[in-house]
């Protein structure tokens, strides 16, 4: 049995992306329904939002769903006893040190995989006790790795150097990406781009009309002086793109960004103004539909394009 189904418990090999301002319990909810694992991201949530998700979660579906953590988080400790009492199962985390908190997650009988970028940090996660890791690549929308790897060069890397299960993130959209990414040594795939345009994410119409109208070359990495982040083009990234032309300071970019422009853009819809981050794949995506049909349609792809591949072989 595949690794990753075996862990989470699930049908298929295909990870919701915890994103902000996307993955609240319906988009999870449904994507685990589905026979994936759907993720609640927890970054754009104070506690007791997020128990609400959990709770309502819960409610609609059986199935597992994770937590996405950002271990940088304000208000970490809230985050994690609020986790620990609604008795979630499973916990992905990322942007900080999985050391702090695995072992005390593990302790509660929480499975816990950690988002990494690069060689180094997957060594330091497997080391701190975590069952799998998401090596993201260069592609993927949010908060990226400094040393811009692309997906296909990370994922042979990473598979050199580690034991445990490798869930391959960024760029990935198709099944016939998800193929590839299997053939590098994958053993799932972490989806964010297309899942949050799916009918049950959290994101603002307009945001999610931004994101299929958008055609290549239309995302970039920005604020590499702060933790770099991909970005839709739009005047504020246009902004950030002058003022770091310029030489801003990191103070001067965290000014710039504020705590709110991510819930401006992506959440309440100010497409010009708002911080919009999705990942390169976004050209690839045409369509807002329902969650399940993204994912079945992704692993249909996934077994067509192995059953092409298989016949050339012979």
């Amino acid at each position: 049995m595949n690794p990753i189904c075996n862990l989470f418990n699930i049908k298929y090999p295909i990870i919701q992306a915890g994103m902000v301002w996307c993955s609240g319990w319906k988009l999870a909810s449904a994507v685990s329904n589905a026979g994936g694992l759907g993720i609640i991201g927890a970054g754009s949530m104070y506690p007791e939002v997020l128990r609400e998700h959990i709770r309502k979660c819960k409610i609609a579906t059986d199935k597992p769903f994770g937590v996405n953590i950002p271990l940088l988080y304000p208000n970490i400790e809230e985050i994690i006893n609020v986790v620990i009492e609604e008795d979630v199962k499973i916990i992905f985390s990322s942007a900080g040190n999985p050391a702090t908190w695995t072992s005390i997650l593990k302790e509660k009988g929480i499975t816990v995989v950690h988002v990494i970028a690069n060689s180094k940090f997957a060594l330091k996660a497997e080391k701190a006790g975590v069952d799998a890791i998401v090596a993201e690549g260069f592609e993927a929308g949010g908060h990226n790795g400094r040393e811009e790897t692309t997906t296909m060069c990370l994922i042979p890397m990473i598979k050199e150097v580690i034991q445990i299960p490798i869930i391959a993130a960024g760029g990935i959209a198709s099944g016939k990406s998800m193929l590839a990414a299997f053939a590098l040594g994958a053993d799932a795939v972490q989806i964010g781009s297309a899942f949050a345009v799916a009918e049950e994410s959290s994101a603002h119409p307009l945001f999610k009309d931004k994101i299929i109208s958008s055609v290549e070359g239309d995302t970039k990495l920005s604020m590499k002086k702060l933790v770099p982040v991909r970005l839709l083009k739009n005047k504020f990234a246009d902004i950030v793109e002058q003022a770091e032309a310029e030489g801003a300071s990191q103070n001067q970019l965290t000014e710039l960004l504020g705590r709110a422009r991510a819930k401006l853009g992506m959440f309440e819809g100010d497409v010009e103004k708002g911080e919009l981050e999705i990942g390169q794949v976004s050209a690839m995506l045409k369509e807002i539909k329902p969650a399940a049909q993204i994912l079945t349609e992704i692993w249909q792809e996934f077994i067509d394009a192995k059953d092409s591949l298989s016949r050339l072989t012979m």
